[in-house]
């Protein structure tokens, strides 16, 4: 049995956590705030920033997934330290490190975006985006860690809730039959990363050494508009179809005022406001694995959110 460590434990850490659990493996998850138990899980609580205190608790680890991250409006100031602790922690355990990164230091591409495209985001955002991956291939080429990346774009599945462009402000409306307002043009493609697949990837580049050292994209499927996501998702509920609405932008110039979140969503605009397709071939002809097909994607969605909504009465 191999230690595993897991930093964070939001939806996508949560489900890596979990899917290694399920795997037989033994689990630390570190986080800042106590959790209840959970059959596999070890929870550890402690600042993650605090480098002699992370190290610790990854003695012994032969992997870390770091798939913690600050609060949006703080990026630029608080992921430089996480990540020098993390790969502080990797040097000095010997544990491979992959990190869980998104699409935004790419910036705004022509045509579908691939793991060779510069980095050439101009954002605070994406531009931090780039340090941190920057940092770390800097530290596996110079052989003091063994680091990769592994990127996706934006979330959706059992567990993804406020954060999920597919989350909270979608799925209970389309349970209730009630119109949905979404990000952006509702008929432009957009790829949509299914949270498991996110998590098996993760799993996956940490067991394999010859996926280490560079960045991969989480295997995708192929682009659907808001609007096509939203008509599946009606689908797998058995409801009728719903509409799908822009969010007006003056509704969303007034909300930025009082919301950093939406304040911060200014800079990756472009993201829904025109095509946003991720290519992740390259993963799957390394290693074989596809996305989930959509069919199953949106069941699980369905299925997690109406007992989550039931719970919550």
């Amino acid at each position: 049995m191999s230690l595993h460590v897991v930093i964070g434990f939001g939806p996508a850490g949560a489900a890596t956590a979990r899917l290694l659990a399920e795997r037989g493996e033994r689990v630390k998850v570190i986080g800042r705030s106590p959790r209840p138990e959970e059959p596999g899980l070890e929870h550890v609580v402690l600042d993650a920033t605090d480098s002699a205190a992370l190290t610790d608790a990854a003695e012994g680890a032969d992997a870390i997934y770091q798939c913690a991250s600050p609060p949006y409006h703080r990026w630029t100031r608080d992921w430089p330290p996480l990540a020098d602790a993390t790969a502080a922690a990797a040097e000095a355990t010997g544990a491979v490190l992959v990190a869980l990164g998104n699409l935004y230091g790419y910036g705004p591409v022509e045509g579908p975006i691939t793991e060779d495209l510069p980095l050439e985001a101009t954002g605070p955002k994406g531009r931090v985006r780039v340090q941190l991956w920057k940092q770390l291939h800097d530290l596996h080429e110079q052989g003091r860690i063994r680091a990769a990346e592994v990127r996706a774009s934006d979330f959706f599945g059992p567990g993804v809730t406020d954060g999920g462009h597919l989350g909270a402000r979608v799925v209970p409306a389309v349970l209730k039959g009630r119109k949905v307002q979404v990000m952006g043009d509702p008929d432009a493609p957009h790829s949509w990363t299914y949270l498991p697949d996110v998590a098996r990837t993760l799993v996956r580049v940490a067991a394999e050494e010859k996926a280490w050292g560079r960045a991969w994209h989480v295997p995708t499927l192929p682009a659907r508009s808001s609007r096509v996501m939203v008509g599946v998702l009606c689908e797998a509920a058995r409801v009728p179809p719903v509409g799908v609405q822009r969010l007006p932008a003056p509704l969303l110039r007034m909300a930025a005022l009082v919301s950093p979140l939406l304040r911060e969503l200014q800079e990756v605009s472009y993201q829904f406001d025109r095509p946003f397709v991720v290519d992740s071939r390259a993963f799957t002809e390394f290693s074989g694995e596809e996305a989930t097909p959509l069919g199953e994607q949106a069941a699980a969605t369905v299925s997690w959110w109406r007992d989550r909504l039931a719970t919550e009465g």
